[in-house]
């Protein structure tokens, strides 16, 4: 079954799959959420806001989005690249011709890189 996530402004109301958000962006009390093919979103609400919509609305689906420090919400199905020391993240996949390059902070970055690490260490073979 295919879930979508409903949001909705004074005037707007946006239906979408999960798997069509890139990351969503946060500037005070307001919350850009952007899709693979560039549209953009916004809602004036904050990102805990968001959080929060996000985890009522998907359940256990909403462990795909990770929180990156105060202003970020990525898709971690579209992790490409994280370098930390040039506090930089790039979201790319094979289904959308683009990547998107974003900025956040070393601790985020580095924090993220070591649940990345650490699930691929988790992980099992079997033959």
């Amino acid at each position: 079954m295919v879930r979508y996530l409903v949001l909705t402004n004074s005037n707007d109301l946006v239906r979408v799959s999960p798997d069509r958000i890139v990351y969503i962006s946060s500037d005070g009390n307001y919350s850009t959420m952007v899709l693979i093919n560039k549209d953009e979103h916004l809602f004036t609400f904050n990102l805990g806001t968001f959080e929060r919509v996000i985890e009522q609305q998907l359940g256990m689906d909403a462990q795909t989005f990770i929180r990156l420090g105060k202003s970020l919400i990525i898709n971690a199905k579209y992790i490409y690249y994280v370098n930390v020391s040039k506090q930089q993240i790039i979201l790319s996949d094979s289904s959308f011709p683009h990547k998107f390059v974003l900025s956040a902070s070393k601790e985020a970055l580095r924090a993220l890189k070591n649940v990345l690490e650490d699930s691929l260490k988790n992980r099992r073979v079997e033959i």
